[in-house]
């Protein structure tokens, strides 16, 4: 089974420092088939992007900006994003580095 992981786990409060999975993720990847795993793969790597990440301005991935009712992003404990730039999804790494809101 393909798996992002590097082993390198820890909860950085909802999302695997490592690999950069929400634990939600982690914790279903077994039950996940093949195309769905391929699609969290993806959407970590930022593919396909629906925007760039305005910290490291790397390809990103916003589900809602996909057309999902819901993101990845809402399964993780709340980050302080005030100094982001308005209206724009920080890309997984950046966004686990942001301290807790």
């Amino acid at each position: 089974m393909k798996s992002p992981c590097v082993a390198k786990c820890k909860n950085s409060d909802g999302i695997c420092s490592g690999c950069l999975r929400t634990m939600k993720e982690v914790i279903e990847w077994q039950n996940f088939d093949d195309a769905k795993r391929e699609s969290v793969m993806a959407e970590i790597k930022g593919q396909p992007d629906t925007h760039s990440c305005p910290e490291c301005h790397e390809p990103a991935h916003c589900d809602i900006s996909a057309g999902k009712a819901t993101c990845w992003c809402f399964e993780l404990d709340k980050r302080d994003t005030e100094d982001c730039p308005s209206g724009r999804c920080l890309c997984r790494q950046c966004l686990s580095k942001q301290p807790l809101a």
